[in-house]
């Protein structure tokens, strides 16, 4: 999952301002200085991380791989349907028992 910065507005704050997403634009110099808060700077080190954090799990892959050119990989229909289901039910917020 990629984490972009548009500069478009993310919603108000808690005292009704608009919030602004950092802008890869540059910026003129103005001779203005700009701090941060502690949370800004904090909010911006999670932001680098999770763009150089990578959601796939390549030597799984590798591995799921090795094990189809074997022959041995074996698709588990039943674990397939209840996760679906269970994705299923998530999205819809629903509290429906397993069964």
């Amino acid at each position: 999952m990629k984490v972009e910065s548009l500069g478009k507005p993310i919603g108000p704050t808690p005292t009704g301002e608009a919030r602004l997403r950092p802008s890869s634009a540059p910026i003129a110099n103005n001779g203005e200085q700009v701090q941060l808060s502690s949370l800004a700077s904090t909010l911006q080190k999670a932001e680098a991380a999770l763009a150089e954090t990578s959601t796939v799990n390549t030597g799984h892959i590798e591995e799921i791989k090795q094990a189809i050119r074997e022959g041995h990989f074996k698709v588990d229909a039943h674990r397939i349907a209840d996760g679906l289901i269970a994705e299923v039910r998530q999205m819809f917020g629903s509290k429906v028992g397993r069964g």
